[in-house]
């Protein structure tokens, strides 16, 4: 989809103008589609929610969990999963911008170094959009909240969750009335060249009354993005990437002006984000205790580019990034599945979910300093450069059937079984422009190959989980539940691949078929629970819960038997696979209501037990990045929220977390620095990780706090103002921060709000970041990367910033 900025603006115009002639109506508060499944906000401070598999109030559910409204999601503007973090006590997502989800972390269990490419699924933490597993990051439109369950929930859901959960609960199509919503935004963002819009549309439409109803809703995303890229190659293999020279300071210039002119350009706001998406729910309801859902998603985001610079190299700006290459990625998902609710009679609700889906990402990356840093001798040809080609094709079924009791008594269960399939093929290729003809001449490039590769490789895999959960509660009084839980799974992990060098052979279409393995596990999780209600707004609870990750393939095809030194990125049969890693959480909480309702808050602190950690190590050849199972290590926290209405209009809300995760036994050689020290060429030398090293990725202290208020300013209409703080601790990119890891300094971002708001429409103007805070969000590689190689300055490091300040105006739109 491609839009006119100027036509989105002059329509944004329009539309306010129109919407400011409509009729003023008493405000309404959107329906709720389907009580069991999107229970809305209800009167006063009470949000009803399922985590428990039940619709109960949130000051009654006994487990930690966190729920973000509808209201409050569009309130704060909360488009996808990477805006929840800095509402979520024990969540931290480091924002690495359009070109992935983003690395998810629940309560400090991630051992692996911070990136910039972050990630597009973690199988640490479940996700879910009603009641299908959920493995690409859809943007939260029509969303009636969400749920963030703080700690493993294998007992009650089918995806086995070593974390935690997350839930996206969606408005269900109500065949009773006609219904629509229209969304639009406009904002300049600093340092973008162009403004950026939004639009999005939901419609409720009854196709037989009370029996049969479609609701769709659709979206497309225009971000500007505000990372130039400066450095990019006019000809690659003509052209000089470094036109001034070899050089010995890093913050030299990249040549002349004249010399950059002739052999590099510009490329405005690389980082740009198109995103279309859409979702459509068919409801078929023939009877009171029969529901019949049938959904299909879908979802496309590109980009030109990462949400990074150049650390200063070159002396490059904030938001100026050095590759020599654009970076694109595109991100496509299709997603179907049907769910079937049945009321069996007065004994249990049977909940059916089936789902297929596929994901297709294809992008691209500099590759130059990698190649570079493999000492083959490239930089003896000075126009030398290579970026990438990756495809990643993921295709997904699964299969979840759940029985919830309804038949009343002291007595409680769920029981379950899930079924997941999961394929995924990959090929990557390095293409090197100019580089055979540098060391053969003239090249003929086969059909096969038809661009000068350096190297390439394929891998596919397949793994199969298979579950029973379930568990049961016990009320001992009307005050005091016990709950105990177990789930059962075994796994199997297939991988098969291999690589090609091309530059071995003068015509390259070499090809080496490497083979693969086979790996699994099975294994037994528990959970016990308690809770007693002091007062009907006061409760304490305790939980002890175990939490696991599956295994599987590394995705970096197995080496050949006739291995060899050169061009080898492969893996050795103790590569090939990783195993589980199992958590143990204990936890105790307290729930409270008071003062008449007017707060609400929790408090809960716990202590996690990790063993067998899926680590980031790097294979023996070519030392290319896999997971690795070793060591053990602790979490501990203490998370509180806060919900507060002191006064009529005044609504206070508040988070914070504080996290301490470290390892408690040493894994020696886990990770790689680049030793300049070393006589000849530098070289890559293992350093170990010991007893006691913090964990990288989480701050140990997070918080934020709201402040929103309505004031009536005639009839019907209400004039809101908001503004919300966030901060972000300090993280540590690496294990320790050792091997060249480094501390990424703590930060505090602004966001404030004002609309007018009536029954059928609001009118808002905003600024997020509002003090154009520049803060660093992760970094890419390690402070050892930043070196001079043969007098070519190394722009391998690299730093992830914050999107600076955007000021906007929206409108909603209700009928």
């Amino acid at each position: 989809m491609t839009f006119s900025l100027k036509r989105a603006a002059l329509l944004s115009a329009s539309a306010l103008a129109s919407l400011a002639a409509l009729p003023a109506v008493a405000q309404e508060a959107p329906a709720a589609e389907n009580p069991a499944e999107a229970a809305p906000e209800g009167e006063g401070n009470t949000i009803v929610v399922t985590a428990t598999r039940r619709a109960v109030s949130l000051q009654d559910v006994p487990i930690n969990i966190t729920a973000v409204g509808g209201a409050e999601l569009t309130e704060k503007r909360i488009d996808d999963v990477r805006g929840l973090a800095a509402f979520t006590p024990g969540l931290t997502i480091l924002d690495t911008g359009p070109r992935s989800t983003g690395s998810i972390v629940i309560r400090g269990l991630s051992a692996a170094d911070v990136g910039v490419t972050g990630s597009n699924s973690d199988n640490a933490v479940a996700i879910y959009l009603g009641e299908v597993p959920l493995y690409q990051d859809f943007k939260l439109l029509d969303i009636a909240r969400v749920e963030t369950l703080l700690g493993p929930q294998g007992t009650l859901y089918g995806v086995g969750t070593l974390a935690g959960a997350i839930r996206y609960i969606p408005n269900r199509p109500d065949p009773s009335r006609w219904s629509a919503n229209f969304h639009g935004r406009v904002y300049d963002v600093a340092e973008a060249d162009n403004p950026g819009f939004q639009v999005d549309a939901t419609f409720n439409i009854p196709i037989v009354t009370d029996k049969i109803a479609l609701r769709s809703t659709v979206g497309y995303y225009n971000d500007p993005g505000f990372i130039d890229y400066v450095a990019l190659l006019k000809e690659p293999g003509v052209s000089l990437p470094q036109p001034g020279g070899p050089t010995t300071s890093r913050s030299a210039p990249l040549g002349t002006p004249a010399q950059i002119a002739a052999n590099l350009y510009t490329y405005k706001d690389a980082n740009y984000e198109h995103t279309f998406t859409t979702r459509n729910t068919l409801a078929l309801l023939p009877s009171e205790t029969i529901g019949i859902y049938i959904n299909y998603a879908y979802q496309d985001t590109s980009t030109n580019g990462r949400q990074v610079n150049g650390a200063g190299v070159f002396g490059t700006g904030r938001y100026e990034a050095v590759s020599r290459y654009l970076e694109p990625s595109r991100r496509k998902v299709h997603m179907i599945s049907g769910e079937v609710q049945i009321e069996l009679g007065d004994i249990a609700q049977m909940v059916s979910a089936t789902a297929y889906s596929h994901q297709k990402i294809r992008s691209s990356a500099d590759v130059t300093d990698l190649l570079l840093d493999l000492d083959y001798g490239y930089e003896l040809f000075p126009q030398f450069s290579g970026f990438t080609r990756s495809a990643t094709d993921i295709k997904q079924f699964n299969q979840e059937v759940r029985f919830v009791s309804t038949h009343g008594g002291p007595f409680s269960w769920v029981i379950g079984g899930f079924y997941n399939e999961r394929k995924t093929n990959g090929t990557y290729r390095e293409v090197t422009p100019g580089l055979p003809e540098f060391y053969f001449g003239p090249v003929t490039y086969s059909p096969a190959y038809p661009e000068p590769i350096e190297y390439a490789s394929f891998n596919d895999s397949k793994v199969i989980e298979k579950a029973v959960f379930g568990e049961g509660t016990f009320e001992i009084t009307p005050q005091w539940q016990v709950t105990a839980g177990a789930r059962y799974f075994d796994y199997d992990a297939k991988t098969n691949g291999g690589i090609t060098l091309p530059l071995l052979e003068p015509v390259p279409v070499l090809r080496y078929d490497t083979g693969g393995g086979d790996s699994g596990q099975d294994g037994v999780v528990w959970k016990f629970n308690t809770s007693f209600k002091i007062t009907p707004d006061l409760m304490i609870y305790g939980t002890y819960s175990e939490g696991y990750r599956i295994g599987g393939p590394n995705s970096v095809p197995p080496c050949p038997a006739n291995l060899d030194d050169v061009q080898n990125a492969c893996a050795l049969p103790n590569e090939q696979f990783y195993g589980p890693d199992k958590t143990q959480n204990k936890e105790i909480g307290i729930r409270a209501t008071l003062f008449g309702g007017k707060l609400q808050t929790t408090i809960s602190g716990y202590h996690i037990k990790w063993d067998g950690i899926q680590l980031a190590s790097q294979t023996q050849y070519g030392i290319a990045g896999i997971t690795a199972n070793g060591g053990s290590a602790v979490s501990k926290g203490i998370e509180a929220t806060m919900n507060a209405r002191p006064v009529d209009g005044l609504t206070i809300t508040g988070s914070y977390s504080y996290n301490d995760s470290r390892l408690t036994q040493d894994v020696i050689g886990l990770l790689t620095i680049r030793n300049q020290n070393l006589r000849g060429r530098p070289k890559n030398i293992r350093v170990n990780v010991l007893d006691g090293d913090r964990l990288p990725g989480t701050a140990r202290h997070t918080g934020s706090l709201g402040l929103t208020y309505d004031a009536n300013v005639g009839t019907d209409a209400v004039l809101s103002t908001n503004f919300t703080a966030t901060y972000q601790g300090e993280v540590l990119s690496r294990i320790g921060g050792r091997a060249g890891g480094e501390t990424i300094p703590d930060y505090i971002l602004a966001r404030a709000s004002i609309g007018y708001r009536r029954d059928k429409y609001e009118v808002r103007i905003y600024a997020d970041n509002l003090f154009n805070k520049f803060a660093v969000s992760s970094v890419g590689e390690d402070l050892s990367r930043r070196i001079i190689n043969d007098g070519i300055v190394s722009r391998y490091y690299t730093n992830s910033v914050v999107t600076p300040r955007k000021i906007g105006i929206e409108y909603f739109l209700r009928f």
